[in-house]
């Protein structure tokens, strides 16, 4: 069997379990593509989800250790399994790789060919391997369940962060009206995103200096997102990402608390891709480091702040 470098877990923790190894290659399923990656990209909390471990999102499944972190890559098309359509060996591409399967810290990845879209052109495997998960993310949460239209008021927590930056950045896309909480290292890098309004919130109360809005995006959880309730029009969206809104709550508000877990999705991505190839869209890449650094990455993810999102970058 043809083996590959990988960061793997093969005990559930945290990024002490961590590992840079020999793999083996995996090998396309049926409707499957098999990508020789050159970049993937770390998200927060990762791994906490139980879908990193087992083969569903409850825990309930059977464990999957030795595991693969990091679900958003670039790369390019190495091969076709039985079934498989819409791509060539050598197309560059980029995409979410489903939660229950390995995911891409590591030369090759096998996901499902709806899984993945053509990589824009204007951007380099590490930029691109920056958006899917977070873009996604963002695009999801304003588009598909708050169906945020033009003129209305948007206002996010933790604007800066890798979903933030593109939630600010496609709701302006959006016409929306937004308004970003972030710490005040990071208020003139949200406008200059887009954010019509950037609060400081280690010195300002988000709740005391805007106007109700029609939907909150919440990245912090704990005490913003129970406070978020009060700024919110009857009718609106309070779309938890970090936790799940209180459903009690937005029924004593007339309001729609949202949860939700982010999906592949090839015609999301492909809108995406368009809005990046306007000029509109720019994924924010706090800082990149070789895949032999992947538990590093993941424990900057604990300990550190970040502008947009860390990646590791694959060789040819």
């Amino acid at each position: 069997m043809s083996e590959m470098n990988a960061i793997r877990a093969h005990h559930r923790g945290g990024p002490e379990q961590l590992t840079y190894e020999k793999a083996p290659r995996p090998q396309p399923g049926p409707g499957d593509i098999l990508v020789a990656v050159r970049a993937a990209s770390v998200t927060a909390g990762e791994l906490d989800w139980d879908a990193t471990w087992t083969d569903s999102f409850d825990g309930s499944g059977h464990d999957r250790t030795p595991t693969i972190p990091s679900h958003e890559f670039s790369g390019v098309v190495a091969a076709l399994g039985d079934g498989a359509t819409g791509w060539q060996e050598g197309d560059e591409v980029y995409g979410l790789v489903p939660f229950t399967r390995d995911g891409a810290a590591a030369e090759y990845v096998a996901l499902p060919a709806y899984a993945a879209t053509a990589k824009p052109a204007s951007l380099t495997h590490d930029q691109a391997a920056a958006v899917p998960l977070a873009a996604l993310t963002a695009w999801q949460a304003l588009v598909d369940h708050a169906r945020v239209r033009p003129g209305q008021r948007v206002l996010v927590h933790g604007g800066a962060g890798g979903v933030g930056a593109f939630v600010v950045q496609i709701a302006t896309a959006l016409g929306a009206d937004v308004t970003a909480t972030v710490g005040p290292n990071d208020l003139e890098f949200v406008r200059s995103l887009g954010a019509d309004t950037a609060i400081d919130y280690v010195h300002q109360r988000f709740e005391d200096e805007i106007d109700p809005v029609d939907v909150v995006v919440d990245l912090a959880g704990g005490r913003t997102l129970a406070k978020s309730w009060n700024v919110l029009r009857p009718g609106g969206f309070l779309i938890g990402i970090a936790a799940p809104p209180d459903q009690q709550e937005a029924e004593r508000h007339n309001a729609h608390g949202v949860f939700f877990i982010v999906e592949p999705d090839r015609a999301g991505l492909e809108s995406i891709t368009r809005l990046i190839q306007e000029g509109r869209l720019t994924p924010t890449v706090d800082r990149v480091l070789p895949l032999t650094e992947g538990r590093a990455a993941y424990e900057a993810l604990e300990r550190e702040h970040q502008r947009g999102k860390i990646v590791l970058h694959i060789d040819d």
